[in-house]
């Protein structure tokens, strides 16, 4: 399938002020898709369930600062569309309940995009 072929997506948008290793920024990521895919099977199991049979397309996000991640949540939960705000244990790199970056979807790629579609590729 051709990257214009999925109707449904996930978009996954990580913090840049914050310094994150490439394995903790992974988990980060794992960590969204996973709370995303679950309240969009519980909340919209149709998306859910279309976004899986099309081969769950995910794509990673520059998603800019804290204050930005809220903005880019608060539209797309005005869309209608799942979102899941990952904040880390701190068992780690980084501070205890420190928020690394915002899941958004699966849902129909062209709402995901109107939230989503100028943030550069991470």
């Amino acid at each position: 399938m051709k990257a214009d072929e999925y109707r449904y997506k996930m978009v996954v948008a990580i913090r840049t002020d914050i310094r994150l290793s490439p394995g903790k920024m992974a988990v980060q990521v794992a960590h969204a898709a996973v709370s995303c895919a679950l309240s969009a099977r519980k909340n919209n199991d149709r998306w859910f369930k279309a976004w899986f049979r099309e081969g769950q397309k995910k794509v990673v996000v520059k998603g800019g600062n804290l204050r930005e991640l809220y903005i880019l949540k608060n539209s797309a939960e005005g869309l209608g569309l799942p979102t899941s705000i990952v904040q880390d244990a701190g068992l780690t790199e980084i501070e205890p309940g420190t928020v690394t970056c915002l899941g958004i979807g699966p849902g129909p790629s062209p709402e995901v995009d109107k939230v989503t579609g100028s943030l550069p590729l991470a």
